[in-house]
């Protein structure tokens, strides 16, 4: 697990435990970091996910909780895998922090649903398309385009992954994206045919959401991504988690109302996208008129 999925959720997992197991001890966060003799700025870190956790402070914690010996022996084994490293931990230099959560989490994802109105996403992407989208961001040197292009590569491999399970990906794509040209006339010929390429992999469905299918739901939310979890442990099951990026940042969403809203945006485009027999008519079709233009 240390190399593919990393310990994003884990983390995750273990600070959500931990914080309601304060919680229902009636303990503040400096109470907490008191027993510990940790500055509360640490014990914050492990109840939001972002550090850390050594077994022998979770136990510490565990115990001043009131925690069950069995969840007590879970969170405890579940410390150790809060120091995993992924493959991304090699780029932090290139990718920021909030981009860094998303690719934990999607390398430990079990279902990826996605809808993109812009582009092809990344996780579609050839090299030469990839090239000519980061052709745009002026700020970053060439050294720095390179590096962010092989994070892009990168993450591809996880659709191919053997060990653990390859997640089901899942993408509705609009037209308006494979219509756009991003580089030359051939790249997007290259990108297209790649397109149907990947769409024949068992674990992912390609389906193309059409122009001529009006306003629609997506239209208002925008590109996003639905990520779901496998159930590890004995612990409570990583929430679904919906990401949706802007050029300075990106938002997760994980409460109940966020999710059903973001459930209801994709079945309306799940309802109304083609299905994959004539989306791969209708990409087949663009090639075509690629090749002409």
């Amino acid at each position: 697990m240390a190399d593919d999925m990393g310990s994003t959720v884990p983390r995750r997992q273990l600070g959500r435990a931990l914080r309601e197991l304060r919680t229902e001890a009636q303990m503040t966060l400096d109470g907490a970091a008191d027993a510990l003799h940790c500055s509360r700025q640490k014990m914050w870190r492990i109840e939001s996910g972002l550090g850390s956790a050594r077994a022998l402070d979770v136990r510490a914690l565990c115990e001043l909780y009131g925690a069950t010996p069995e969840l007590s022996r879970a969170l405890t084994a579940l410390a150790h895998e809060t120091r995993a490293k992924g493959w991304w931990h090699s780029y932090v230099d290139a990718i920021p922090e909030w981009f860094e959560l998303y690719v934990g989490l999607e390398s430990a994802a079990s279902s990826i649903r996605r809808f993109d109105e812009a582009l092809i996403p990344g996780m579609l992407q050839t090299r030469a398309y990839a090239s000519a989208v980061y052709q745009r961001r002026r700020t970053v040197t060439d050294e720095e385009r390179e590096r962010l292009i092989e994070v892009r590569l990168q993450r591809q491999a996880l659709l191919r992954r053997r060990l653990p399970p390859a997640p089901k990906m899942e993408v509705i794509l609009a037209e308006a994206a494979l219509l756009r040209t991003v580089g030359s006339a051939a790249t997007m010929a290259d990108q297209i045919r790649h397109l149907l390429a990947v769409g024949e992999l068992p674990n992912v469905s390609v389906r193309v959401f059409p122009l001529s299918a009006g306003l629609h739901f997506g239209a208002v939310a925008g590109s996003f991504v639905m990520l779901d979890f496998p159930i590890r442990n004995r612990i409570e099951p990583e929430p679904s988690v919906i990401y949706k990026e802007s050029l300075t940042g990106a938002l997760y969403l994980d409460r109940k109302e966020e999710l059903a809203i973001y459930d209801e945006a994709w079945a309306s485009l799940d309802d109304l996208a083609l299905d994959e027999a004539q989306s791969r008519q209708l990409v087949n079709k663009i090639i075509g008129e690629v090749h002409r233009g």
